[in-house]
């Protein structure tokens, strides 16, 4: 290799594919270098035509060829790669797998959370979001899966437009705050509502986890949603691993609507790995707190929790209400990241340690079969 070629390569690798999240030359996007070091051209090969990151790679490119070679002519020639070339990649990114295969069965190294409800409206996809963006935000390497199929609110609450980008039999989920997201929503237009029966959902949610290029994932977080239907059943059977995380209000009736999701849960072999009481209280200008729903009930579901599984059943987490938790999933501006000093913030943040410093379950578990 000559030494212009060296030095293109060298720039190069400081380049970041936004959607895989890997060097440009790891990726070997990089394609023939001509010319003098004067005097050049360097061929940038997409993985498809329609990259919706074109211009930014771009960009990236020519500021990091731009630097090394400065005062140089040089000529950024964007191309795609050819079908062969692109087969390769996929081989490089799934690393020994089997071309759609689940990789979150057991024995994975990834930490899976399923955050459900019995009802909706208990805040548990702000939750997912927040939770997310927070472990995100302390280098972890997280994903977000929207299983609410009929109620998806993930991307927006993101704040993401993008599109998913397919390699034939591969998806590259667009990323938001550091987090690799998948829903059903990037694939329809506008608001459009969705009518599945049963096979349908399972579908979807095993295309989500066999087709999406994950990459190696820390943590992988599902919304689900909400009461104990087809989908949470698919999910228990892709994902013995998992644990759930049941989210209720302090009210009576959101706590005993939420204990059925974790029984739910307990009983297709999963671990309750604690409930989240949200929107707990509002502090009021005087110091006080205002308890616009009561209070006790995510107590309440933790001690029911425990006594139906037979385990203890913590409660891990009570959020605040928050006028800035609450604009922030209307605005796509999380609040961990916009409002880190936000009582929710910091009580999102102690939740988010406690997914950290838990322990992967053990690589034999076996899943149950009690849904009657």
């Amino acid at each position: 290799m000559s030494d212009l070629a060296n030095r293109v390569q060298a720039a190069l690798s400081l380049v970041i594919d936004p959607e895989l999240r890997r060097p440009i030359t790891e990726l070997d996007m990089v394609g023939a270098i001509q010319g003098s070091e004067d005097n050049f051209s360097v061929e940038i090969k997409l993985t498809v035509s329609h990259c919706p990151q074109a211009v930014q790679i771009e960009q990236q490119v020519t500021e990091a060829l731009s630097k090394e070679f400065n005062g140089s002519q040089i000529q950024v020639k964007m191309s795609v790669m050819t079908p062969e070339e692109l087969d390769a990649l996929k081989v490089k990114l799934r690393d020994g797998r089997e071309p759609k295969s689940n990789p979150f069965a057991l024995g994975t190294s990834t930490k899976v959370f399923l955050i459900g409800s019995g009802k909706g409206g208990v805040g548990k996809s702000s939750l997912t979001v927040n939770l997310a963006v927070e472990l995100a935000k302390q280098g972890h390497e997280v994903g977000v899966l929207d299983a609410d199929i009929f109620g998806f609110s993930i991307p927006a609450q993101l704040g993401t437009i993008d599109r998913p980008t397919r390699l034939d039999d591969m998806i590259l989920p667009p990323i938001a705050y550091g987090v690799k997201v998948i829903s059903i929503g990037m694939f329809l237009p506008s608001n459009e509502p969705v009518a599945w029966r049963g096979p349908m959902l399972h579908k979807a949610v095993e295309q989500f986890l066999t087709e999406v290029h994950w990459g190696t994932l820390d943590y992988l977080l599902i919304d689900m949603p909400p009461g104990t239907g087809d989908v949470a059943i698919s999910v228990g059977q892709l994902l013995p691993n998992a644990k759930s995380i049941v989210v209720t209000t302090p009210q009576e009736a959101a706590s005993y609507v939420a204990q059925r999701s974790g029984s739910a849960s307990h009983k297709i072999g999963q671990e309750i790995f604690g409930v989240i009481e949200n929107m707990s209280g509002l502090k009021m200008p005087d110091g006080s707190t205002l308890e616009l729903f009561g209070s006790g009930g995510g107590q309440a579901a933790a001690d029911a929790l425990s006594e139906f599984s037979g385990t203890p059943v913590s409660l891990i987490g009570q959020v605040p209400l928050s006028v800035e938790l609450r604009t922030g999933s209307d605005s796509g501006n999380p609040v961990v990241h916009t409002y880190p000093e936000d009582p929710a913030s910091i009580e999102i943040a102690k939740i988010a340690q406690l997914l950290i410093d838990s322990k992967l379950p053990p690589a034999n578990r076996t899943l149950k079969v009690d849904i009657a």
